[in-house]
C-alpha cells in the first residue's frame, strides 16, 4: 500500500521536482547541460550486447566500484557499463576515470515517467546497485522487469535497522528487488538479513579494493618542489566548521614548526574564496590554488587546495592526514585512501559513515582518533616531529590495506548468480 502511495504522490511531483532541480542548478549542483538526463532522458545511445547497469550515489561510492568495473570490462569482452551518480561531483570524476566500454549518466529522478524512460531505454541486463540509497519506484522498475540485480558494499547502521523495521513490509518489498546482498559487515549482513535481505555475505568494504586516488606526474614534482624541508599536514575534505580548527592548529603549532604549512582541501571546492577569508581575518597568509598562483611560497601559512580531481596530489604531498567531516556530525570521509599513500591519519570523534574501517585501522595501530582541536594540534605536532611515530602508524595502515586488497575477489565470486541470470559471462 505504501509504494502504491508513493508511486501515487510521485506522479503527480513533476512540476515540484522540476523546481528543485532548478534551485539546484543555480546553486551549481546540477548539470544544466544535462539536466534531461536526471528526467530519463538519454544523452547517448544503447551500444548492442549486454549492459551492467552499477548506480552509485557520490563520489566515495563511485571510487569504490571503479575497480569492479575495470574487473568486468576485462572478463566479459563484449559487456558494456553503464555508470549512474547523482551529483555535478561524481561526474565529472567519472568523466576522467571511467574506462572504455563504461558510460555515465545522471541517475534520473525517482518519477514514475523518468523511471520508466529510463528503463525502457537501457534495458540493463543486470543492475548493481551500492551502498543504501533507496529510490522505491526505480526498484519498482527493476522488479518489473525482472532485471537480475545485487546490492552490493550495503550498509544498514544500527539507527536506520531501528526506523525500517518499524516498516517491514515496505524494506522488505524494496530488498526483495536484489537476488544478492553484499554486506560491508558481519554486522550489516545480520541487521539486513533481519529486514528480509536474500542472498546476504559479508565480503567486506570495496573502498580497500579501489585505487587510491591519482595524482598527475607533471603537478607532483613541481608541488613537492616548492614543500621541500617545510613540515606540512592536511585537513581532508574540510567541512563548515572545521576550517576553524585547522586556522587554530596552525596557530598553536606556527611558533614551534618554523616553515609550517597548513593545506586545506575543502570537501566543496566552492568554498575556497570563503575559506580564504577566514584565514585572512585570523591574520594567516593564504594561497589558493585556483588563484593562479599554483604553488605555495615560503611566505604562505595556508594552501587552500580548492580544484576538483587534485585530492590524490595533495594526499602525496602531506605526511600527515586529518580527514574532514569528522569534527562535525557528518559521519567523516574515506581515510583509506591517505592510508594507501602512505600517510599517517587522523580524524575526529565523529567517523560513524566508516566505523568498521576505523576499527580495523585503530587496532592495527594504522589511524590516530582525536576527540578535539587541542588534541588534534597535540598530535600534529608529535607526528610531524617525531619520524618513529609516524612511521609506525603508517605500517599499521598498510598492514590493513594489504590484507583487504582481495575483497573485490571474494565481490566478484558472490555476484556470478546475478550476471550469470542475466546472461554476462565473466572470465574464470
Amino acid at each position: 500500500m505504501l509504494q502504491s502511495l508513493y508511486r501515487g504522490l510521485t506522479t503527480v511531483a513533476g512540476p515540484a521536482v522540476r523546481l528543485y532541480l532548478d534551485r539546484r542548478r543555480a546553486a551549481g549542483k546540477e548539470d544544466p547541460a544535462r539536466q534531461a538526463e536526471r528526467f530519463g532522458m538519454a544523452s547517448r545511445a544503447r551500444p548492442d550486447g549486454p549492459l551492467a547497469w552499477i548506480h552509485a550515489a557520490s563520489v566515495g561510492e563511485a571510487n569504490s566500484v571503479l575497480v569492479l568495473i575495470g574487473r568486468l570490462l576485462d572478463s566479459a569482452p563484449d559487456l558494456t557499463v553503464l555508470m549512474t551518480t547523482g551529483t555535478v561531483t561524481s561526474a565529472e570524476l567519472m568523466g576522467r576515470r571511467l574506462p572504455e566500454r563504461a558510460i555515465h549518466q545522471y541517475v534520473p529522478v525517482d518519477l514514475p515517467g523518468a523511471v520508466d524512460s529510463f528503463l525502457d531505454h537501457w534495458r540493463p541486463d543486470a543492475v548493481l546497485w551500492t551502498e543504501s540509497e533507496i529510490w522505491p519506484n526505480l526498484l519498482a522498475g527493476i522488479r518489473a522487469r525482472s532485471i537480475p540485480a545485487a546490492l552490493v558494499n550495503a550498509r544498514m547502521s544500527e539507527r536506520s535497522f531501528s526506523r525500517w523495521r518499524n516498516a517491514p513490509g515496505l524494506i522488505g518489498g524494496l530488498l526483495s528487488t536484489f537476488q544478492v546482498t553484499l554486506a560491508q559487515t558481519e554486522g550489516d549482513a545480520e541487521r539486513l538479513r533481519r529486514l528480509g535481505a536474500s542472498g546476504v555475505a559479508s565480503v567486506g568494504n570495496l573502498k580497500f579494493s579501489a585505487e587510491p586516488p591519482p595524482a598527475a606526474a607533471d603537478a607532483m614534482e613541481p608541488l613537492r618542489a616548492s614543500l621541500a624541508g617545510r613540515p606540512v599536514w592536511l585537513l581532508a575534505s574540510s567541512h563548515p566548521g572545521e576550517d576553524e580548527i585547522a586556522a587554530a592548529v596552525h596557530a598553536a603549532l606556527a611558533p614551534a614548526l618554523p616553515g609550517l604549512l597548513t593545506v586545506i582541501a575543502p570537501r566543496h571546492a566552492h568554498r575556497g574564496d570563503a575559506i580564504a577569508e577566514l584565514m585572512r581575518a585570523r591574520g594567516l597568509a593564504v594561497l589558493q590554488r585556483t588563484a593562479g598562483h599554483l604553488l605555495p611560497g615560503p611566505e604562505h601559512a595556508v594552501y587552500i587546495a580548492d580544484t576538483m580531481g587534485e585530492l590524490g596530489l595533495f594526499y602525496r604531498a602531506a605526511p600527515v592526514v586529518c580527514m574532514g567531516g569528522s569534527f562535525i556530525p557528518h559521519g567523516g570521509q574515506n581515510p583509506v585512501e591517505p592510508a594507501q599513500l602512505g600517510c599517517a591519519v587522523l580524524y575526529g570523534p565523529h567517523m560513524f559513515n566508516f566505523g568498521e574501517i576505523t576499527h580495523m585501522l585503530e587496532a592495527a595501530g594504522g589511524a590516530l582518533p582525536v576527540a578535539d582541536g587541542d588534541a588534534l594540534t597535540r598530535e600534529t605536532r608529535r607526528l610531524l616531529t617525531d619520524d618513529r611515530a609516524r612511521e609506525r602508524i603508517v605500517a599499521g595502515a598498510a598492514r590493513v590495506t594489504a590484507d583487504n586488497r582481495r575483497i573485490i575477489d571474494r565481490a566478484l565470486g558472490a555476484l556470478s548468480p546475478v550476471l550469470g541470470a542475466a546472461g554476462i559471462r565473466t572470465a574464470a
